[in-house]
């Protein structure tokens, strides 16, 4: 990413909340190009206008914020996809992340909060601390149903030297990249270059996508 403001387009079926996340994330200097009141019209206009951030509402008319972003991004260049949502743990919450996006936010969420979060999501970092994550993940992963159009991530773990195994693994746990270097004994450069070669050899977009893959992969059971 360059150092331009971001470009982000807001999918919501509220126009309320479209025209009052389009007044913070402007005074913030980040440059919304477009609006949506529905999943498919999210569809079209990220297609059309290919901005760095989508701010999603999960539940719209027509066509839901979940099969919109399946949708975005099966684009391997797509944007990063930021859930919107009025609950903390929507159950919707982590079929959006096991499709790909970047996290989620509260639709209360402060405006300071929101412009940090579209600023950190379209570096390519996960919005999600890892342990909140991981809880939303520990909730849902064990459900019987399984997840529809799973992400298009690489399932073979026999790429990953036992190192990045271990870093995967401990990622998957929730631990931060400092905490990881103190269990493994080793410094926090090293240890994100070894972030950095797993979600490379697994096509993951981000942390979020990487604890899922933790589970979908029984490198880590729910509760364990």
């Amino acid at each position: 990413m360059t150092g331009a403001a971001p470009r982000v387009v807001i999918a919501d079926d509220q126009a309320l909340v479209r025209t009052g996340f389009r007044m913070i994330l402007a005074s913030g200097g980040i440059d919304v190009v477009g609006e949506a009141s529905d999943g498919a019209e999210a569809v079209a206009v990220v297609r059309d206008l290919r901005p760095d951030v989508v701010l999603m509402d999960i539940r719209m008319p027509t066509m839901d914020g979940l099969e919109a972003t399946r949708r975005i991004l099966r684009d391997p260049a797509a944007c990063r996809v930021v859930i919107l949502t009025t609950f903390d743990l929507d159950r919707y919450v982590y079929d959006a992340l096991a499709a790909g996006a970047s996290g989620f936010l509260l639709k209360d969420v402060t405006p300071e909060h929101l412009v940090a979060a579209v600023r950190l999501v379209e570096t390519g970092d996960a919005l999600l601390a890892p342990s909140i994550t991981r809880r939303l993940v520990e909730r849902f992963a064990a459900r019987a149903e399984p997840v529809p159009n799973p992400p298009a991530v690489h399932r073979d773990l026999a790429a990953l030297t036992p190192r990045e195994r271990e870093v995967l693994t401990l990622i998957g746990h929730g631990r931060s990249n400092s905490e990881i270097a103190d269990d493994l004994t080793l410094s926090e450069a090293t240890v994100k270059t070894h972030v950095a070669r797993v979600f490379a050899k697994l096509a993951l977009r981000d942390r979020a996508q990487a604890v899922v893959l933790a589970y979908e992969t029984g490198l880590v059971s729910p509760g364990g």
